[in-house]
């Protein structure tokens, strides 16, 4: 084996993966899928088209690396509090509640304490890399079940590290208490090293570079990242700990660094090759024949999984007072198992936690999940909708009756639909006069409490159902503030308000100027685009420092 037959084994892969890729696209079906196929097809369990198979699955394990590190390099400890408390909170307790549940049914199964936990940690996991890429193709990142989602991935991406270094102790043995001592001397290294990565990104470097330099030269801030993964990476697996833990650590190091902007401009393009490596490498693990043998305890096993994570993870969001709907959709889109998931999979196996049989069950279940997350993606928010109407129905108190009770009906008000932080500035502009009555509809408790303390009528509720929109008076309304980030979402409601009450002014947001033809030909009457305000504001501002000509 030399290089060049290595070059041409990854070209074939790559050139495999564009085309199945493109095809998928091509029937409007996730480009992940065609990857994942182009990865069984041509690896060793299935036509066996790479001769230099051991080099693609080394270079492989590096696209891993560089993927979780330009995953890392995307968190932020600001992005995690931007998202709230289903973040923390909620993500904290769907790890430890998925796997503790999957540990005690493995218990049930059969399996030792150790294995029964390590397979716990593995069902835990799901994919940043595959949901967050479905649900931007579907642009619904800022719909309500997108953010809940990124909120518990993010936490995931979080957990990864201690959840790594107790696999990794289970494979020591000893009882829990010297489990317990093994974790927490793996640690004390791995904080070690991701302070020491700290201190010579945020210090050493800027003083050796500066961050004008990086940004003025293209080459420097792409070497850096690559020198910071790979070096992580090296360091990582020198110390003990898995490569690909060191990697997501430096970009989460790199990600509060001067540089963090200009790198994740730069590397956009190397992400593309990391995810397509990464999602081909796990194709190349699958056994076909393997699962065909093994199809029903395969098919049981996705089942539970699918199945167990939607319900831990609805329950786990209803938790946080979000609709029964939204957080049935938040649990379809984190049914599967994830990258994450892989490694400490390979972890488990390498420490003989875990056996070559159970590894290979977890590694399918880990690729037929995949397969289907754009499809659970896709059912999701048809889901929340459905449930939504169920729910509507079964209410016998009605969105009118609760607006009866502040006070009676309502003419010439204002219904602001949404109240985040777009909805809450509309809201503080107008709550002075004394001539406009206020409501606020929004689907998450927590933000109506806000709305409350304002002194402003509330109703949690879907606005684009026509119960709750007639129980926020909307033929009498004097306008409707329809300021949710979804652009789906908003044209719904703008279409609803419009056949129900025709004359009622209409104002939307429209966070991206493609979208606003859409809300234009919905109905609304004046659509605020984003962008083109952006761009306003800064040609005024800009005027304004410049000296009069």
């Amino acid at each position: 084996m030399d290089l060049w037959s290595a070059l041409l084994d990854i070209l074939i892969l790559l050139g495999a993966a564009m085309l199945l890729g493109a095809l998928c696209e091509r029937f409007k079906q996730s480009a992940l899928l065609g990857y994942l196929l182009a990865g069984t097809l041509l690896g060793p369990n299935a036509f066996n088209v790479l001769p230099s198979y051991e080099a693609v699955s080394a270079i492989a394990e590096l696209g891993i690396a560089m993927l979780l590190f330009s995953i890392g390099l995307e968190f932020s400890w600001r992005r995690l509090r931007s998202v709230g408390a289903i973040a923390v909170g909620g993500g904290t307790l769907q790890i430890l509640l998925t796997g503790a549940a999957t540990a005690l049914l493995c218990r049930l199964l059969g399996l030792d304490g150790p294995a029964a936990l390590a397979i716990g940690a593995v069902v835990a996991m799901s994919s940043t890399a595959a949901v967050l890429r479905v649900l931007a193709a579907r642009q619904e990142i800022d719909a309500m079940h997108g953010r809940n989602a990124l909120g518990i991935l993010l936490l995931q991406d979080v957990a990864v590290v201690p959840a790594a270094l107790f696999v990794a102790a289970l494979g020591m043995g000893g009882g829990i208490a010297q489990v317990a001592w093994a974790v927490v001397q793996a640690l004390g290294l791995a904080t070690a090293l991701a302070g020491a990565l700290y201190i010579v990104v945020s210090y050493a470097l800027p003083r050796l570079l500066g961050a004008q330099l990086v940004a003025a030269n293209r080459d420097l801030s792409i070497l850096l990242a690559i020198v910071t993964a790979a070096g992580a990476a090296w360091l990582s697996h020198s110390l003990g700990f898995s490569p690909v833990l060191g990697a997501f650590v430096a970009g989460m190091v790199l990600a509060e660094s001067p540089f963090a902007v200009q790198i994740r401009a730069d590397i956009g393009p190397l992400h593309t090759l990391f995810v397509t490596l990464f999602f081909s490498a796990i194709g190349m693990l699958a056994d076909p024949g393997w699962a065909a043998q093994h199809w029903a305890l395969l098919g049981g096993v996705v089942l539970l999984i699918v199945v167990g994570k939607t319900a831990v993870t609805a329950g786990v969001v209803r938790l946080f007072r979000f609709p029964l709907g939204q957080s049935l959709a938040t649990g379809l889109v984190l049914a599967q198992l994830g990258e994450f998931s892989l490694v400490l999979a390979i972890l488990a196996r390498d420490s003989q936690v875990i056996g070559e049989s159970l590894f290979d069950l977890m590694v399918a279940a880990l690729i037929v999940t995949l397969f289907l997350t754009p499809f659970l993606a896709a059912l999701a928010p048809r889901l929340a909708l459905a449930v939504g109407r169920i729910m509507t129905r079964e209410h016998k108190l009605t969105a009118a009756e609760t607006l009866a009770g502040h006070g009676g009906a309502l003419s010439g008000h204002l219904v602001i639909v949404g109240f985040g932080p777009a909805g809450q500035r509309v809201a503080v502009t107008l709550i002075g006069r004394s001539d406009l009555g206020i409501v606020v509809a929004d689907l998450n408790a927590s933000t109506l409490d806000l709305a409350r303390s304002y002194g402003l009528q509330t109703i949690v509720g879907d606005a684009t159902r026509e119960s709750v929109l007639a129980g926020l008076h909307i033929r009498t309304a004097a306008a409707v503030a329809i300021t949710l980030p979804d652009p789906r979402t908003a044209r719904q409601v703008v279409q609803m308000v419009r056949a129900l009450a025709p004359d009622t002014r209409i104002v939307v947001r429209s966070r991206y100027h493609v979208h606003r033809w859409q809300l234009d030909v919905a109905g609304a009457h004046t659509v605020v685009d984003e962008e083109d305000e952006v761009g306003a504001r800064i040609a005024a501002e800009i005027g304004a420092l410049l000296p009069a000509g």
